[in-house]
């Protein structure tokens, strides 16, 4: 059985407002408190969050829709990544993220789980609403 972790939340948000803090280094950067953040706007880019604590590869952008990245933990044996999607779900005047991420090594389900949590969804929330 392949561990993956699934989340659905909403945003008081537009699609674009997500897409944009998630593709922008700047914004990313402002949302993580000013962590070191360079992320590609181009499909095979790469990007770099969080001082290069996490890194990986832009695989498939779909403006305001999709985000699909090929994602590692900086401390992650070389060569090894995970697939990471988020998906834009407009529901009014809120947006809906489906996020999934899977392919990781094992046992780092629970404290992958709780750094998205704690370093994306949460800093995001509190982000957009400001």
């Amino acid at each position: 059985m392949t561990i993956a972790i699934h989340e659905e939340i909403t945003f008081n948000a537009s699609p674009e407002q997500l897409y944009g803090v998630l593709t922008n280094s700047n914004q990313f950067s402002d949302m993580t408190g000013g962590a070191p953040t360079d992320i590609s706007k181009e499909e095979g880019g790469t990007f770099s969050c969080f001082g290069g604590m996490i890194e990986g590869r832009m695989i498939e952008l779909v403006s305001n829709e999709r985000i699909v990245q090929a994602w590692r933990a900086g401390n992650w044996e070389a060569g090894v990544y995970s697939l990471v999607k988020f998906e834009f779900k407009k529901e009014g005047d809120e947006t809906l993220l489906v996020f999934d991420h899977v392919g990781f090594p094992d046992g780092q389900a629970e404290h992958l789980k709780n750094g998205w949590t704690e370093n994306y969804f949460e800093p995001l929330k509190k982000y957009i609403s400001e």
